[in-house]
């Protein structure tokens, strides 16, 4: 089975990011986008260790240690960039200010409620940190994750087996095999990657799709570079 690799999903991704749009990028995968957004889309990028601002990775080298998003990865600063109080990028987050927030995933269910913070792992250190605050608080989530697990599970669920980040709070799921938009009738798949068709697509996915291809396109393969 063909997928999209973290970088052609982190430059799909980047497309739909519209002019002018304040934009969290959850930690993991997810910043990868930062690497992704073109240079003449004027994009503002907010961390929740109080950022806003951020441009791509720093060149090898170039790191600033004293210069780091939410995940403690190093990052750059875009001119105009600014630095501002933890409560105050909290505040900018639950009161509605982020265009967009793009988060992880452990599951997502066709209702779109978001387990992504823990699989209730015997032992594992309670860390939901900002995840819920952004996936309730930004006009729209959406969900960067890969289709299946490693064990060949499907993380896109009928209900959410671990514990809930956010209650019907994700509005699009991309991942390495589609598109798909959550809706009050379910899911609806946009775009498949990887020359699959929607058979096999619904197939490795527990739930009901409903097929609405953009520009009425068949499936095909991805064009990304890596």
């Amino acid at each position: 089975m063909s997928k999209l690799t973290h970088q052609q999903l982190a430059e799909r991704i980047a497309r739909d990011i519209p002019e002018g749009a304040y934009v969290n990028l959850g930690i993991g995968i997810p910043t990868q986008i930062a690497n992704y957004l073109p240079a003449d889309k004027e994009i503002f990028l907010h961390s929740e260790n109080g950022i806003l601002g951020m441009g791509p990775a720093p060149a090898p080298g170039e790191e600033d240690p004293q210069l780091i998003n939410a995940g403690k990865q190093p990052v750059t600063l875009l001119k105009g960039g600014c630095f501002f109080h933890h409560g105050d990028s909290f505040a900018m987050m639950r009161g509605g200010h982020l265009d967009i927030c793009v988060l992880g995933a452990y599951q997502v269910s066709e209702r779109g409620d978001l387990a992504n913070w823990s699989t209730g792992a015997p032992g594992a250190i309670p860390a939901v940190g900002g995840a819920m605050d952004l996936a309730i608080g930004a006009r729209q989530a959406f969900v960067m994750t890969e289709h299946l697990t490693k064990k060949g599970e499907c993380k896109i669920v009928r209900q959410c087996s671990y514990p809930l980040t956010g209650i019907g709070c994700i509005d699009r799921i991309y991942s390495d095999l589609a598109v798909m938009d959550v809706t009050p009738q379910g899911l609806v798949v946009r775009e498949i990657f990887g020359g699959l068709t929607p058979q096999q697509l619904q197939d490795v996915t527990p739930v009901d799709l409903t097929f609405a291809l953009q520009h009425g396109e068949q499936p095909h393969e991805s064009s990304l570079s890596v």
